[in-house]
């Protein structure tokens, strides 16, 4: 058979056909070469759009900090799930170049004039109420922009906004909606109630039965799996006595220091639109007004092209050297102090600019830095040295058997910590996630090896070993029969109570007289003081009584095992019309709600509509 296939591939059918295969899976191998090596940097590639990896990396440590910051210092940071992480910040990039397709198609746009207005008046880049050239680098390189990468997040930041306000603005509610809904929140209701309470008192429990009890969830009565550590901790504050510093190292700190203090230059500008002879005609025309003595503020409100300084006679306050176009900040630092500038053309159309103040930088003296410059150049020293004492206590640890050595060598005491299981301590090294992970993993619980170093926070790094391995065992009765015999006392009770309160709702709905002990309350409202959540809700939930007035019965069980039953008597609707503002009030919370449900699903159209490929 091996033979005639042989001899059959010989022929120029079977030829033609191997030929048309190896072009095939030539052109389609090339294909998959180049679609892998062209998307090699991309995350994901949405209509067209390409989000690259750098995109991602940024969005995920962003993400990082802003839960770090919102759970707290304490907060262990191990905890978090890096593909979790990245999983919902690749979302999140989709969902935003979605938003801004979007926008793009609906012809939305915001100039770089205006751009440079929110930034110049955002309060996180001022001080003492002027805009701070030196605080808005600090801020945003704490936030891990670049000026041009922060500058393009802003804008496509107020891009989305117009998107969202736009399609929120256009929602609406009738009247008589927000009456309806306001006449729901405003309702109130009538009702009595009797609690059954449950009795742990009234319940009679065997030994007998607490050990039935026992005996049939002993898996859950098991003493839990402990380990006792040893431990080396280093830490980096330890080594900042160690460090000596003189004059002259902090000679070129301070020389750094006074170089980047720039001077400030307080600006206004009348703008042009447009990049033809006819807007510089219109800028020229203006400039000869000025030079004729009309007032450079009011021609700005008359002229001025850019919405987010016109109103403020084209003030744009102080400012360093990087803020503005190129052109326009040339021109800026070639004036003298109220002299106007020819018109000057940049991207965004043709200026006129007036200086209206300058700020000299105060040059601070050597004295006068010397101790936030020492502090500077100890930390850049500690922080070498800390990570050299790190690597070096890394290599010592897995070097060594035990910890005696490795903290020999760095001058360390050998800590040891109090029993604990794979949930974690409360407080200590034991409550570190990090630590939990290395304490319980093979190489460490089982083959007895010391950990790798393991950062708690960046100024502390520890090593652990297991020095003591507890397994779990069956806990002996008499140590958890009090705790069964609560539970079970707790259990029976709520039953019982359960049991006669649906036994009276029974009678109550059947329509026998009820037994006394029932307490009113009139015209109580959704958020009621001193009436169980769960009783208001079970309240407002009930049918209304009958127009022959015969109240509706209902039953609900407390948290604590009481069970409450419920008389519903009236149902009341404010008869007091709404004032216009409270109308209004209304209204507006159901638009703003509806304008919400309606963004939502103008997001979810987008993302069913759209071509998503993710690398």
């Amino acid at each position: 058979m091996l033979q005639n296939i042989r001899d059959n591939s010989r022929g120029w059918i079977a030829k033609t056909i191997i030929g048309l295969i190896v072009m095939l899976m030539a052109f389609t191998g090339f294909e998959a070469i180049v679609t892998g090596t062209s998307n090699r940097n991309n995350a994901a590639d949405v209509n067209g759009d390409t989000i690259t990896l750098n995109e991602l990396n940024q969005a995920v440590e962003m993400q990082r900090r802003q839960l770090l910051q919102q759970l707290g210092r304490d907060f262990d940071a191990s905890l978090l799930d890096d593909k979790l992480l990245r999983e919902s910040s690749l979302k999140g990039l989709i969902d935003r170049k979605l938003l801004l397709q979007a926008a793009g198609d609906a012809g939305f746009a915001f100039s770089q004039p205006a751009l440079d207005q929110v930034i110049l008046q955002t309060p996180e880049f001022q001080a003492e109420g002027r805009f701070d050239a030196a605080r808005f680098d600090q801020v945003i390189r704490q936030m891990g922009y670049t000026r041009l990468q922060f500058r393009q997040m802003l804008e496509e930041e107020m891009l989305i906004g117009q998107l969202r306000a736009g399609i929120g603005a256009s929602s609406f509610v009738t009247e008589q909606q927000a009456l309806a809904f306001a006449n729901l929140e405003r309702q109130t209701r009538d009702f009595a109630s009797l609690t059954i309470k449950a009795d742990t008192a009234a319940v009679e429990l065997s030994d007998s039965d607490v050990k039935a009890y026992y005996d049939e969830h002993a898996s859950e009565f098991m003493s839990p799996e402990q380990v006792v550590l040893e431990y080396v901790e280093l830490k980096k504050d330890s080594f900042f006595d160690q460090i000596e510093v003189s004059d002259e190292d902090l000679k070129p700190a301070y020389e750094s220091e006074i170089a980047n203090l720039a001077e400030q230059r307080h600006a206004a500008h009348i703008l042009i639109e447009g990049d033809d002879e006819a807007a510089r005609a219109k800028a020229e025309e203006i400039k000869a007004r000025i030079d004729a003595g009309e007032d450079f503020a009011a021609l700005a409100k008359e002229f001025s092209q850019d919405p987010g300084s016109a109103a403020d006679g084209g003030d744009l306050g102080y400012a360093g050297p990087g803020v503005y176009d190129p052109a326009f900040e040339e021109a800026l630092y070639a004036l003298q102090q109220g002299q106007v500038s020819a018109p000057v053309k940049s991207a965004f159309g043709w200026h006129l600019i007036k200086l209206l103040g300058v700020q000299s930088p105060e040059v601070p003296s050597f004295d006068s830095l010397k101790d936030k410059l020492a502090r500077d150049f100890k930390a850049q020293q500690v922080e070498q040295r800390f990570v050299e004492a790190t690597k070096q206590l890394e290599d010592a640890a897995f070097e060594a058997s035990d910890l005696a050595q490795p903290a020999q060598d760095l001058g360390l005491e050998v800590k040891v910590s109090e029993p604990v299981g794979r949930e974690g301590g409360a407080t200590g090294i034991t409550a570190n996630r990090q630590v939990l992970q290395a304490a319980f993993s093979p190489e460490v619980l089982e083959d007895g090896a010391n950990s790798s170093t393991i950062e708690l926070d960046p100024s502390t790094v520890v090593v652990v070993r297991v020095k003591e391995h507890n397994q779990p065992e069956q806990l002996p009765l008499e140590q958890v029969a009090e705790s069964i015999r609560g539970h079970l006392l707790q259990e029976r009770a709520s039953a019982a109570a359960k049991a006669e309160g649906e036994k009276r709702l029974a009678a109550a709905q059947a329509g026998e007289a009820q037994d006394a002990g029932w307490q009113v309350q009139e015209a109580a409202t959704r958020s009621q003081d001193g009436v169980e959540p769960k009783v208001l809700q079970a309240l407002f939930r009930m049918a209304k009584p009958s127009k022959a007035g015969e109240p509706t019965f209902a039953g609900v069980t407390l948290n604590t095992g009481d069970y409450v039953l419920l008389r519903l008597d009236g149902v009341n609707v404010p008869e007091e019309a709404l004032a216009a503002e409270q109308l209004a009030m209304y209204r507006n919370f159901l638009a703003s709600r509806e304008g919400q449900q309606d963004f939502a699903a103008l997001r979810k159209q987008l993302a069913a509509e759209a071509d998503i490929e993710r690398f």
